[in-house]
């Protein structure tokens, strides 16, 4: 295990809470052996919803156990809602940083923490398709369509090598490598044309958009990644006005009256457009800042 940092090593090695919980609250599974990677994630929450305990199964490889390990650390104490926000670079970093190759193990642990997330409030998450009925671009590692999609869009990969890094898709025969180039420039071509330009150098605090770019950038970001999954569930969600950093939206049908309405507000949307748009932007719900906003809606 050269070039890994000696907490990864010390994870690998006396990996903790290993096993079945019993009594787990929910459990995120993802992965299969057929793919060379499978975790399972159980975790049990308190009547406040703290994380009061958590462990895991896993087969992969010794990085692969090292994150499922970390994970289960970092959870414990915390809040679901502020749990479910954990990335692979919050992974990473927590175990001193991993090499590029082996970051799916990171992805693979973060995309358990989400399905567990999602069963427990009940929502509809991609990455728990079955994934031994979907088409897989890369047979060698039983890759699906939708994971590397998915990772393209958030870790802005261009190249196969970065698709392999998070994926372990393209890693093997190499016959997959001519649809995972159609996959990038498919993807890459979804993107709105302000996404392709390279951002103009800030000036001081001046903002990156302008008011116009921000307000289209956003609309696109809430009907590409958020309407769609709201839809499934009997609801949806309005752009109301945007001022400075604020974005006030509205939540419509089922999801207004949700009780798991706050948390996916921050976990789903204002996570989001922090990703894919601005990092400062912060997402507030009308229906409960009613008296933050006195403009009419934007038209």
């Amino acid at each position: 295990m050269i070039g890994y940092s000696t907490k990864l090593k010390d994870h690998f090695i006396n990996p903790r809470n290993v096993g079945v919980l019993p009594d787990a609250t929910v459990v995120g599974e993802v992965g299969s052996l057929s793919s060379g990677q499978a975790m399972k994630l159980y975790l049990k929450l308190d009547g406040d919803e703290i994380v009061t305990h958590a462990t895991f199964q896993v087969f992969g490889s010794p990085s692969s156990i090292a994150a499922a390990s970390a994970l289960t650390e970092m959870v414990k104490g915390r809040k679901i809602d502020d749990v479910a926000r954990i990335t692979s670079k919050d992974i990473s970093e927590y175990l001193g940083g991993l090499p590029p190759e082996r970051m799916h193990t990171c992805v693979l642990a973060m995309e358990a923490l989400e399905v567990a997330y999602a069963r427990l409030r009940g929502i509809d998450l991609e990455s728990e398709l079955d994934e031994d009925e979907e088409f897989h671009v890369c047979r060698c590692y039983s890759v699906p369509e939708h994971k590397i999609e998915r990772a393209i869009r958030d870790h802005n990969l261009t190249d196969i090598q970065g698709i392999t890094h998070y994926t372990k898709a393209g890693g093997g025969c190499t016959s997959c490598h001519a649809d995972l180039k159609a996959i990038l420039a498919r993807v890459h071509a979804e993107k709105p044309a302000e996404e392709k330009k390279p951002a103009a150098a800030p000036s001081g605090n001046k903002p990156a958009f302008s008011n116009l770019e921000l307000a289209h950038k956003i609309q696109e970001v809430l009907d590409r990644e958020i309407r769609p999954g709201l839809a499934m569930d009997g609801g949806d969600m309005e752009l109301v006005d945007i001022r400075d950093n604020k974005v006030f939206v509205q939540l419509h049908g089922h999801c207004n009256s949700c009780s798991a309405s706050q948390a996916t507000m921050k976990f789903f949307v204002q996570d989001r457009l922090r990703e894919m748009v601005d990092p400062n932007l912060e997402v507030i719900d009308t229906t409960d800042h009613g008296a933050e906003l006195h403009a009419p809606p934007m038209r």
